[in-house]
């Protein structure tokens, strides 16, 4: 990239937000974070050979051989100068974001299955991994950094990628991650408590999922679950074309439940019948929004259907594993009240009252206190046997973080909650515990195949965990 400052042409070999990571001839953007502000790296910056600088405050020091460049939001500058300097990769895809409490990573990557088992090259950017096309790249984040992100978008063009879906956190709506970006559609899941420690209010929290819809083009699609109360009012600014879903409501892509199962279920979509891999009815929304969505990017409705009945669940979403002995564990990434009631409302569904439901569940450390309690207490009021245990304590003692969640159970509740705080004897004693017929929920980690104590991960796989068990 050549840049000219007074009829004087600058050759920028690199960018990034990061001082550390400058090289020289680099350009540097300073941007104000959330723990830490880039104004205060400048120097350090120079230091490793930067030589143009990008910032909202000059700084009282400058170097005649450096460039500066005041915006007025450096955030936003670092999202449109990413996206320039690797050729607006964005404009060359079909890229549709998600965004919601819960169902993100469901969606965005039965999104991915589904134009792939189509034909088309796609490209995946999600919570729990990254694909270009078949190739994975570990995700540390559920949306990367602009810098990060443009450049994995241009290796999918490069790649020759047709479609990319994302996850759209709200931190990264907040933190412009996705400034420069142009989207062919949105889709919004649902809106509940969560990132609470960050966002500070429920209402900054909604907003900062509405900023993204607000500024979808004309020419995109926004499709929003109509059965949360929130849906609809994602969609009032949005200028592109607004879509709904729903199962309790008339909409474009109507569902309904016929028949539920622990392994699937079947239902129907504007009066078509599918069977599908899915239990739960929450994953009966997901299922709505990947149809709906596919079908406004093109693909044929019949198909789409037929496509739709042979994708299978996403790792560590309503996981299931049968025992030798009759009943039935499922590991799921619940990790908030709601999805914690939606996961234990679908057993509920199937089981009917044939079975107990025992809920091993922790809460992450160093994050929202407030759902910790309220966790516990759906918990307690949706299943037979409540095991309090340890999630992701971080730098948190877990036994203060089961204390917290057990303050929100009832005399009642307490007489059937234990408390555990070694996760792995937690799931053993589960196990024990549980008949023929029952069903055994393991709630907040799904995917994750690790636990982070004291800043320090250790290789924790709840999956890996029940397999072991159910085989000694």
């Amino acid at each position: 990239m050549k840049l000219t400052f007074a009829n004087q042409e600058l050759d920028i070999t690199g960018i990034h937000a990061d001082s550390r990571k400058i090289r020289p001839g680099y350009l540097f953007v300073a941007v104000k974070g959330v723990q830490s502000d880039g104004h205060d790296y400048i120097e350090k910056a120079i230091e490793n050979g930067a030589k143009v600088i990008v910032c909202q405050v000059l700084p009282d020091k400058q170097y005649p051989d450096v460039r500066y460049i005041q915006v007025a939001d450096s955030a936003e500058a670092l999202g449109e100068i990413a996206s320039l300097w690797n050729g607006e990769p964005s404009k060359k895809l079909q890229l549709v974001g998600v965004t919601g409490t819960n169902g993100k990573t469901t969606i965005a990557t039965l999104l991915y299955m589904m134009f792939r088992k189509s034909g088309y090259k796609t490209g995946l950017l999600s919570t729990v991994c990254n694909y270009i096309d078949d190739k994975a790249i570990p995700a540390t984040h559920t949306t990367p950094d602009a810098v990060e992100l443009n450049d994995l978008l241009a290796q999918m063009v490069e790649a020759g990628c047709d479609y990319v879906f994302m996850e759209i956190s709200s931190h990264s709506v907040v933190q412009k991650r996705i400034a420069g970006l142009q989207f062919k559609g949105g889709i919004f899941t649902n809106l509940t408590r969560d990132h609470l420690d960050y966002h500070l209010t429920f209402e900054d929290y909604r907003d900062a999922k509405k900023a993204f819809f607000d500024r979808l083009p004309a020419g995109a699609f926004a499709l929003t679950n109509k059965d949360d109360k929130n849906g609809l009012f994602m969609l009032q600014n949005t200028k592109a074309r607004k879509q709904t879903y729903s199962v309790l409501s008339l909409a474009d892509f109507k569902g309904k439940i016929l028949e539920p199962h622990l392994e699937g279920t079947l239902m129907s979509i504007n009066s078509r019948e599918v069977a599908t891999q899915f239990a739960g009815k929450f994953n009966v929304y997901n299922l709505l929004a990947v149809y709906g969505a596919s079908v406004l990017l093109g693909l044929n409705p019949d198909n789409a259907l037929v496509l739709l009945s042979t994708l299978h669940s996403v790792a560590g979403r309503f996981q299931t594993f049968r025992s030798l002995e009759g009943y039935t564990a499922i590991v799921d990434y619940a990790h908030t009240p709601d999805a914690l009631v939606n996961v234990l409302n679908a057993i509920h569904e199937v089981l009917r009252g044939q079975g107990n439901i025992i809920t091993v569940v922790g809460a992450g450390g160093n994050r929202d206190k407030g759902k910790r309690p309220i966790m516990a207490k759906e918990s307690a009021k949706l299943s037979d046997r409540v095991i309090l245990t340890s999630d992701n304590p971080r730098f948190e003692d877990p036994e203060d973080i089961i204390n917290d969640m057990f303050a929100g159970l009832t005399e009642e509740d307490v007489k059937k909650t234990i408390k555990i705080p070694d996760r792995k004897e937690a799931i053993r004693t589960a196990c024990m515990l549980a008949q023929a017929g029952d069903v055994i929920l393991i709630a907040g980690k799904g995917h994750e195949d690790y636990q982070e104590i004291k800043g320090v991960k250790h290789h924790f796989d709840d999956r890996e965990i029940v397999q072991e068990i159910f085989k000694s």
